[in-house]
């Protein structure tokens, strides 16, 4: 089965770091949770940009729907979902 890395974007005014922490820790725990259930889903990692008021979101799932099943258990809004490229990084220059 071929998956996807998606982005997904939460833009939240006025919640402090300690808020979109813990909106973090909900998505992790819905993609454990459904995970154990067998569904096709991971959670990769979480960014939070205090500058922003903003918290980013990196997942694994076979669908982009399994994403959004994943949001509604956890009950979190967000902004959008993106399908993004995972870059292997390194030190590559120029």
């Amino acid at each position: 089965m071929a998956w996807q890395t998606y982005l997904v974007e939460h833009y939240r005014p006025g919640l402090a770091v300690e808020g979109l922490r813990q909106w973090a820790a909900r998505v992790r725990d819905a993609a454990l949770a459904m995970e154990r259930d067998g569904k096709s889903v991971r959670y990769v990692r979480s960014m939070i940009v205090p500058g922003d008021e903003s918290l980013l979101c990196l997942l694994e799932a076979a669908t982009e729907q399994l994403v959004h099943e994943l949001y509604a258990r956890a009950g979190i809004p967000f902004e959008r979902i993106q399908p993004a490229i995972a870059d292997a990084g390194g030190t590559e220059t120029s």
